[in-house]
């Protein structure tokens, strides 16, 4: 499936995400930096994209890590997942958390995480007096593997 999202480049250098292949459902998101930026082991920083989105309605924009940045230089969303809602309008940021033991030094228009869109659902939350009875019942962490 195929949509328009309008895409406004909010820094000078910004790069709007591009897709690695035909079938990838990520788009990357781009550092739009001034100067290269070191994050030190545990450190998290704001890394700046220098663009803005105007995401459908009805779309979420899911924030996720590139899979060579976290797996090789430790690198990834501190969030684990950013969520960017249809109404926003501000400039995307990736808070890049370094899970690493040394510092890694980022650069402009480097490829820092990957934008997925898809489609979600809202509830309408009702107040009830119980749930209905399932076999799981009440069976928190780990309660359905033994």
């Amino acid at each position: 499936m195929m949509t328009d999202v309008a895409i406004r480049l909010m820094r000078e250098g910004a790069v709007v995400p591009t897709y690695g292949s035909a079938d990838a459902a990520g788009a990357d998101l781009y550092a739009c930096l001034d100067t290269p930026v070191t994050i030190e082991a545990g450190e998290t920083v704001m890394i700046p994209t220098g663009v803005a989105t105007a995401i459908p309605q009805g779309l979420v924009g899911l924030v996720y890590a590139r899979s060579g940045l976290a797996s090789k230089r430790g690198l990834a969303p501190a969030n684990k997942v950013g969520v960017i809602d249809s109404d926003y309008r501000g400039e995307i940021f990736v808070a890049l958390h370094n899970h690493g033991t040394v510092a890694q030094v980022v650069e402009h228009g480097e490829r820092v995480a990957q934008l997925v869109l898809t489609p979600y659902v809202t509830a309408t939350f009702q107040t009830v007096e119980s749930l209905d009875d399932t076999v799981r019942g009440a069976g928190g962490f780990g309660s359905t593997g033994k």
